[in-house]
């Protein structure tokens, strides 16, 4: 909990990159070794319902991870804690860690401990290893309270893209959920 006192970075890696909802003193792009952005938390809250899970982001096991860091300085560190708190341990399906982040080449590849949400394999919620088509299926037919899980997804990209990250299998997922949107197969079973 030292960390929080002092003022602390955040890692953002879905969401967060496009809608932080906190005060921040200093936005960067970064990247988190030993971890990659991932569909592989099936969402009963934001972007889908306990009847009909939508499907988030996680971080999980993988190469690397490109993402923005954001330091929180200290007059708001507690406030933004359990801001993100709130907003990240709903269901407990991730976890908090401090890793070490690599902040982007033009700023000297400086390296910076950073709080960020790790998904839980052993949480109920996990699905990992879903193939391309049930992810699509999916994240077309899904929406929950803040809104369709489609847009969470194009969302994501659309700021990857302006921060000039490409994901190939980000961008495969987008055009196959773009794709159901089109022939109206909204819905996970057809």
């Amino acid at each position: 909990m030292s960390h929080i006192h002092q003022g602390f970075w955040v890692f953002g890696y879905g969401s967060l990159m496009w809608r932080p909802g906190f005060s921040f003193v200093e936005r960067r792009r970064a990247r988190l070794d030993g971890f990659a952005r991932a569909f592989c938390l099936s969402s009963v809250r934001y972007r889908g319902t306990p009847e009909r899970p939508g499907l988030v982001l996680g971080l999980d096991e993988g190469a690397s991870c490109e993402g923005v860091a954001y330091r929180v300085a200290r007059e708001h560190a507690e406030a933004t804690h359990a801001y993100l708190r709130e907003r990240e341990m709903v269901t407990y399906a991730y976890r908090e860690a401090w890793l070490p982040l690599t902040l982007h080449p033009e700023h000297a590849g400086e390296t910076v401990e950073a709080l960020c949400y790790v998904v839980r394999r052993d949480h109920p919620q996990y699905a990992g290893g879903l193939d391309l088509e049930a992810q699509a299926r999916r994240i077309a037919g899904c929406r929950g309270p803040a809104g369709p899980n489609a847009d969470y997804l194009f969302n994501t990209v659309a700021h990857l893209r302006e921060m000039g990250v490409e994901e190939p299998a980000l961008i495969a997922l987008e055009a196959r959920v773009r794709a159901h949107i089109a022939e109206g197969c909204t819905d996970e079973g057809t």
